[in-house]
């Protein structure tokens, strides 16, 4: 059942500071070394796997990824955005956002089924998608992280929250800085986790109006765009985030962007006039910060409201609850 409310400025201060406290009261219960004693090798079985994955199509590193950060804009960081509809359930997989958009649920399966093979179930699924996002990236190119571990999986999925909380393709700066900050994440977290789209894909129905409607895009690549995204069908068409380097995890999207190189229009905001130009020049011209920040909002965001101690559970199978 959705409710709606309204906030005042102050209270809604105060239910911001009251959900960064929360944050870090359940990330203080996470550790690096959660599983040390309960399954030593999960972490290099969960990188084989995802460097398998990875290498069979390099498109899975960036939906990977793209897991965990859905999965932690809904509910936090707990494995709800893998559970699959059943007639007496509904999850988040056919919300707007996620609708013949993420993918990647089998590779995880394949992770759980190994892990399980050297240890029985003590790792979430929660986990394995905080674990595969970073091993992504550096299969990728990226940085190295050190990810906090100790999760547990929901019990419950929220297909409204999922419509709601992640942001839209189409939203404006000032949406952008708000649904981030609703997480606890800043501008400056913002600007450096949407250079994840320095790799992957999209299709064509999210980025279509941009290139045949918007004025703020470089001519010669709406052009080569448009021969793969017509103005009508077409919808699942795919195209790179990042035309330069689709594969590496880079810095070029910020390079795009500084261009009027940008896919989407959620892109674009980013450097179109607004206060957060600055930052995506300094990205652009200083890959070592953007690497720096991207760390450090990536585990900033693994820690949103994570379950922890007895709550949720450790799923048998990842797409249903015990």
């Amino acid at each position: 059942m959705a409710c709606s409310f309204s906030l005042t400025t102050s209270s809604s201060s105060l239910f911001i500071a009251l959900l960064l406290i929360l944050s870090a009261a359940a990330s203080a219960q996470l550790s690096p070394t959660f599983y040390s004693t309960s399954c030593p090798n999960a972490l290099s079985t969960i990188k084989a796997a995802v460097q398998s994955a990875v290498a069979n199509e390099k498109r899975m590193g960036a939906s990977l990824l793209r897991l965990h950060f859905h999965d932690c804009f809904v509910q936090g960081c707990d494995g709800s955005v893998l559970l699959d509809d059943t007639s007496s359930f509904t999850g988040e997989k056919t919300a707007g956002p996620n609708q013949n958009s993420i993918r990647g649920f089998d590779v995880v399966d394949n992770i759980k089924k190994q892990v399980e093979a050297i240890c029985n179930q003590p790792v979430s699924c929660a986990d394995f998608l905080a674990v595969a996002a970073r091993d992504s990236v550096v299969a990728l190119g990226g940085p190295s992280w050190t990810v906090q571990l100790g999760r547990r999986d929901s019990t419950t999925a929220s297909l409204s929250q999922a419509n709601s909380d992640i942001p839209s393709p189409n939203s404006n700066l000032s949406a952008l800085i708000s649904s981030f900050s609703k997480k606890g994440l800043s501008t400056n977290d913002m600007v450096a986790l949407s250079g994840a789209h320095t790799i992957g894909q999209a299709r064509c129905t999210v980025f279509r109006t941009r290139i045949y409607n918007e004025t703020n895009i470089d001519a010669s690549f709406a052009t080569s765009v448009k021969s793969n995204c017509p103005s009508t069908g077409g919808d699942n068409n795919l195209s790179p985030l990042d035309l330069q380097t689709p594969t590496t995890f880079d810095k070029n999207y910020y390079n795009n962007l500084v261009n009027k190189k940008g896919l989407m229009h959620f892109d674009q905001q980013l450097f179109n006039g607004g206060s957060t130009d600055s930052l995506v020049n300094t990205y652009s011209m200083n890959p070592s910060r953007f690497y720096s920040d991207f760390v450090t909002a990536i585990v900033k965001m693994g820690n949103i409201s994570p379950l922890t101690g007895s709550q949720g559970q450790i799923r048998l199978n990842c797409r249903k609850t015990n």
